[in-house]
């Protein structure tokens, strides 16, 4: 365990003073959406989110194009720091709040992102959600999306 700590801590130096605060930042962000579903219903949430939309609709597909290489960069790199810090956090972090931090990320940014919505059956539940969020042509979190989900909506 110790020995555990110490590698951590020792990537955690060797990463770099951009990468350490992106990754305070992935923290803050899915703390705050961690309390922010614990306070608020969903759907007052949800406003703050963009218009929700069928998968179909062309905004969800135009989102990815013309983006620039700098934006895609920004994009994978907040993707990674929500990722790498999830499991560390104090709480378990599930694939909303990973979407939400991220999307709050990339909008501070202001880079467009669309927060997916799944469900589907599996053979521990009668029934699964799942949300994902990509942007920029960028997969961010909560990918691959199992095959048994299908996309009931999202928001742009």
């Amino acid at each position: 365990m110790a020995r555990s700590i110490a590698h951590k801590l020792r990537t955690a130096a060797l990463m770099g003073p951009r990468r350490q605060l992106l990754v305070v930042e992935a923290c803050a962000s899915m703390f705050i959406a961690r309390m922010s579903l614990a306070i608020f219903p969903f759907s007052r949430l949800a406003k703050g989110f963009g218009a929700f939309v069928p998968p179909t609709d062309p905004r969800v597909l135009a989102q990815a194009e013309g983006a620039a290489e700098e934006q895609v960069r920004t994009a994978r790199a907040i993707g990674w720091a929500v990722r790498s810090s999830a499991p560390y956090m104090p709480f378990k972090t599930v694939c909303l709040q990973q979407a939400m931090a991220a999307h709050a990320m990339l909008r501070r940014r202001g880079i467009a992102s669309v927060m997916h919505f799944g469900a589907g059956k599996s053979d521990d539940k009668p029934i699964d959600a799942h949300a994902w969020l990509d942007a920029v042509g960028v997969k961010v979190t909560g990918y691959p999306v199992a095959a048994n989900f299908s996309e009931l909506g999202c928001f742009v």
